[in-house]
């Protein structure tokens, strides 16, 4: 029997998945990591515990699965938590500090620099990012401006610079392989996503040498053999890296331009798929590198909303209207519409496309006729709307038409909201069986590699989902409804 094991590398936990020949998960393992939070805004992991327990995982995965790693087959396919950034020293393996995390603060000065300096249009055009501390370019230069002798030791080449799926390459080959991926390099303000090389004038804005980078490849590449410290009596093959949201878009199978995933979590993570070329986003979103497999480069545009899931969760606990997220569906279908109630749960601002950090949170058009069932209903009515701006912004910037949106996060599971949100886009929803879809992404880039499949299509026929939630009401009839909710956003941003 052949194995895979995909390492899903998260913000949180390492997990370790066991997928047989069939695709099918025969087990998993999960190792949590520690958070460091030196100061206010800073986010830090210990790069060295995520490679243990990377490999802790994958021991627990074989003990649990209780197979024989004389008598099978394993390889091994990594996704990971993106814009986190190690630098280490290339002869000894150990990193000069901590990581920064994606959710670290420290190099806004950094970022805040470059863009009055005029450097966000050069930025956007080479690598279709804003100029940010999320992505890795600006921890990168911090730890070389501010750890100890660290700039001198990149000049002399013997520094790596690597997200976390170039630091687990280089662990586990004995520190033979350094290595990165496509979507992971796009994530990083230094990657030139049109040549698909580390880019010599956004290196230079950010003062990293060239020589500290690692090579870039396709997601269906062979990374390298390794034996997981002497887990396996003979090296197995590393084949299949992406970063996690690239991962899930791979693994929802978004394989032609227009078919999009959308994560539904405490907020929500839109991918689009816009084809074989780049375009520039709209303002405010990203284009990245969606993944490259089967020998072509798929991009993609990403956005992200601030406030979905946790709109729900505040209903609960703030307002007490519900005492479980599962009541919300029942409440919320008790009335035949919002009753011209609109919820615009701007908590954190809005976020894209409006992306107005000044805007507090409304509940508009009350009346003595409201109750609590309309504000459930306008709660859930405007997770679809955000999604819908979202995705519309996306689509009509890239000139694609959407065919399709593939979904995955627990509240996937209210109907009405799938069903509302199937009105507004009015293109299929389409709920995955497929519970990692991360993993199962680095999964498929796995098979790619090895030889398994040679098309998209033959790889897409070994996911499953639920029956399609078809539009059950034309836009004409949704318009009138999403008109308010536009016009209650906008009397926001005005006052």
């Amino acid at each position: 029997m052949k194995y895979t094991i995909a390492i899903d590398q998260s913000t949180s936990a390492t997990k370790a998945l066991l997928f047989d020949e069939d695709c099918k998960l025969v087990a998993r393992s999960s190792v949590d990591h520690q958070q460091y939070y030196p100061q206010a805004g800073w986010v830090e992991h210990d790069a060295e515990e995520i490679y243990h327990n990377t490999v802790k995982a994958i021991r627990e995965l074989i003990v649990n699965s209780q197979l024989s790693t004389a008598n099978c087959h394993f390889s091994l396919a990594i996704t990971n938590q993106r814009e986190t950034v190690v630098v280490w020293n290339r002869k000894t393996g150990i990193p000069i500090a901590n990581a920064v995390v994606w959710q670290c603060m420290r190099g806004v000065d950094i970022c805040n620099e470059l863009k009055a300096a005029g450097y966000g249009e050069m930025v956007k055009a080479k690598s279709g990012l804003l100029i940010d501390p999320y992505f890795a370019g600006s921890g990168a230069k911090w730890l070389l401006d501010h750890v100890e002798g660290a700039r001198e030791a990149a000049e002399r080449g013997d520094l790596c610079f690597g997200t976390i799926d170039s630091w687990l390459i280089f662990k586990l080959t004995g520190g033979r392989n350094h290595l990165t991926d496509y979507t992971n390099a796009s994530r990083t303000l230094l990657f030139n996503i049109h040549t698909l090389d580390w880019d010599d004038d956004l290196l230079q804005m950010l003062t990293i040498p060239r020589c500290m980078m690692p090579k870039a490849l396709p997601c269906d590449a062979c990374y390298g053999e390794t034996t997981v410290e002497g887990l396996f009596n003979e090296a197995i093959q590393i084949a299949g890296v992406l970063g996690d949201s690239h991962g899930a878009l791979a693994g929802q199978m978004c394989y032609e331009a227009g078919f999009g995933k959308a994560t539904y979590g405490t907020g929500s993570s839109v991918m689009v798929n816009i084809g074989v070329e780049a375009a520039e986003a709209p303002a405010g979103l990203v284009t990245s590198i969606g993944f490259a497999a089967n020998g072509k480069v798929f991009y993609a545009f990403e956005g992200n909303i601030h406030c979905t899931g946790a709109t729900i969760q505040w209903l609960k606990n703030q307002l007490h209207l519900i005492d479980d997220a599962s009541e919300i569906e029942a409440i919320a279908t008790s009335v035949e519409d919002n009753g011209g109630v609109y919820f615009v749960p701007a908590f954190s601002g809005l976020g894209a496309p409006w992306w107005n950090d000044q805007v507090k949170a409304a509940i508009s058009g009350l009346t003595l006729a409201s109750t609590k069932a309309h504000v459930c209903r306008a709660t859930l009515e405007s997770i679809a709307y955000q999604i819908a701006d979202l995705i519309g912004a996306m689509t009509k910037s890239a000139g694609v038409q959407l065919q399709e949106v593939r979904v995955d996060g627990g509240p996937t599971k209210n109907h009405f909201l799938m069903q509302y949100q199937a009105n507004m886009l009015q293109v299929p929803i389409v709920r995955s069986e497929v519970e990692d879809a991360s993993a199962f992404g680095a999964l498929i880039m796995n098979g790619f590699a090895l030889g398994k499949w040679t098309s998209f299509e033959e790889a897409a026929r070994v996911w499953t989902a639920e029956d399609p939630i078809l539009p059950d009401k034309s836009m004409a009839e949704m318009q009138p409804f999403y008109d308010g909710w536009r016009h209650a956003v906008c009397q926001l941003m005005k006052d």
